[in-house]
């Protein structure tokens, strides 16, 4: 099927042509029929109806008047024909036609979302979403062009407030006539349509005819679950957070014997769940979807019942005879453990990163589905995690140095960027045989200011991340760094330093500081726009960037260094 070649204004104008010409045509048609001869005969013949003694008499003179008119022309040539009037319909029509308009263009996919607000607020970051609703849904499905349709099933659970809940059920027919209509209409067109299916709903939405159905959410939005700016002091007590769906009879047992012992739910809502789990130090859990959430906002996670598909993170308790017993014995061992150490904080969230994120998790989706041509396709979902390297090696052993880190990285670069005169090295040339594209930058300064170098390189950048390259970093590096922009928002991210130089208090003082804003940072990942503005990244903050503290990568156990002052209130 070919995608609409018109854009909204075209569609606008064109319903705004045909709606005033019915109108004109409606209106020649009124004054032909007011002023045909037939009308004015049978006018002439009702009032004698109604006046018998006086019609009677005039009538056969009435009548005789309308003869002799009939053959002349009862409109004068000069008279100004009616503009046409808009009526009060068509532009209620077409003002929500406009509510429905994604924006611009800006190289994401472009989907209908039928979402709930906790699964909508989770996918924005990564797609544009055209939210439908059952009283508009077909205006405005008519007036966009979109990649896909997204449908949560959690929109249509039974018991929400939402405006699309118990779609599917026969008691809710108007909103589900609503949704198939979307399909159909998705289907002629060739846009592919995706169901959610991350909550209970009726049975009839899965069978409205998606073209694929995807058991799971949109995956851990790390945009909200993080351990950005976490409270230092969190409580110790644990807190049950209750999952999308029922718990299992045995996972009941266990559950109701924890709150026997004291175990209290997490009575928040999801909009301030993050705020929760950042200032709790264990949380329970009923599947693997919160336990990573868990995880990612600092707090360690006990799974009470079935494991999930993808990588193991938390500590689990098999719904068993013996459940309650294990369960309560892991708890307190966990209790006793206290928070997740930053060092595992950033491997959890590196796992979470490369395999369980919102953007990982649409990109496995909508790689399942044949877009029409001319889409932005399911790559597009991870376009905001393209880094480029700058680096500026000076012979073969650092071009060699930079080609084994490089390529040994856990998340691939998009690109590498060198100055032109170090194009011919031997790691450069490495770096182009494995497939990694290689940018060159000209007039790249030798000397001088670092920024001055980074910027020139940065310049010749086309992803929108730019990662500072000094010295091999390990293969966690670039998903480190780039896990930690996503969580944060951050427009550049790296240690923390003290503007202007100084004594090294403030290095001290923030030394063990992570996913913290600071007023300035050595920085190792930057936006690449902003890299490229030449200016010294100790005033980057002045110019309203936000950056971030992330301190050198640190193995589980291994020591921070010498004796550093704390960060944390109270801490010696």
């Amino acid at each position: 099927m070919k995608r609409r070649e018109q854009s909204q204004t075209e569609q606008l104008r064109r319903a705004l042509s045909e709606r005033e010409a019915q109108l004109q045509e409606a209106q020649a048609r009124l004054a032909a029929l007011e002023g045909s001869t037939s009308l004015q005969v049978g006018r002439a013949l009702t009032s004698a109806a109604k006046r018998p003694g006086r019609g009677l008499v005039r009538l056969p003179r009435d009548l005789f008047r309308l003869w002799r008119r009939s053959g002349r022309t009862t409109q004068a040539s000069g008279r100004r024909r009616p503009d046409p009037v808009r009526s009060y319909e068509t532009e209620r029509e077409e003002a929500r036609l406009l509510s429905g308009a994604p924006g611009a263009p800006d190289g994401r996919l472009a989907v209908a979302g039928v979402l709930s607000a906790e699964a909508a607020e989770a996918v924005r970051p990564y797609v544009r979403v055209v939210p439908l609703l059952p009283h508009d849904a077909q205006p405005v499905f008519e007036s966009v062009d979109v990649d896909a349709v997204l449908v949560s099933a959690s929109a249509a659970a039974p018991g929400g407030c939402g405006p699309w809940a118990h779609t599917g059920d026969p008691a809710a027919a108007d909103r589900t006539r609503a949704l198939a209509w979307v399909l159909e209409a998705a289907a002629a067109r060739g846009v592919p349509t995706v169901l959610l299916a991350d909550a209970p709903a009726p049975p009839a939405l899965a069978r409205l005819g998606f073209d694929l159905v995807h058991e799971g959410g949109a995956g851990v939005p790390l945009h909200r679950f993080n351990p950005i700016a976490a409270d230092p002091e969190r409580s110790a007590e644990p807190v049950r957070l209750a999952g999308p769906r029922p718990a299992g009879a045995a996972a009941r047992r266990v559950l109701g014997a924890l709150a026997e012992d004291g175990l209290r739910p997490a009575e928040a809502a999801w909009q301030d769940l993050p705020e929760v789990l950042r200032s709790s130090s264990l949380v329970v859990v009923e599947d693997a979807g919160a336990a990573d959430r868990a995880l990612a906002c600092g707090a360690r996670a006990l799974l009470v019942g079935r494991p999930g598909d993808g990588p193991e993170r938390a500590a689990a308790v098999p719904p068993g005879p013996a459940g309650a017993d294990s369960a309560a014995r892991e708890l307190e061992r966990l209790r006793a453990a206290g928070p997740l150490p930053p060092e595992e904080v950033r491997a959890v969230l590196r796992s979470v990163f490369l395999t369980d994120a919102v953007p990982v998790r649409l990109a496995e989706v909508f790689g399942r589905l044949d877009f029409a041509p001319g889409s932005a396709g399911a790559s597009a979902v991870l376009a905001g995690r393209r880094a480029a390297v700058l680096a500026a090696p000076a012979d073969d052993t650092a071009a060699l140095a930079l080609a084994d880190d490089l390529l040994n990285q856990d998340l691939a670069p998009a690109e590498a960027v060198v100055p032109a005169e170090a194009a011919h090295l031997a790691g450069v040339e490495r770096l182009r045989s494995f497939g990694v594209p290689v940018r060159t930058a000209e007039g790249v300064p030798a000397d001088g200011p670092g920024h001055l170098r980074w910027a020139a390189l940065a310049r010749a950048a086309s992803a929108p991340w730019a990662v500072l390259w000094r010295e091999a970093g390990g293969p966690a590096l670039l998903a480190d760094l780039l896990c930690a922009a996503e969580c944060s928002g951050a427009d550049a991210v790296g240690a923390a330093t003290v503007p202007g130089g100084g004594d090294g208090a403030w290095e001290a003082a923030t030394a063990d500081q992570d996913y913290v804003f600071v007023g300035a940072v050595r920085p190792d990942l930057a936006r690449t726009e902003l890299a490229g503005r030449g200016l010294d990244p100790g005033l980057w903050n002045r110019h309203g960037a936000r950056l971030l503290a992330l301190g050198p990568h640190r193995r589980a156990g291994e020591a921070a260094g010498a004796p550093q002052a704390r960060s944390a209130p109270g801490a010696p």
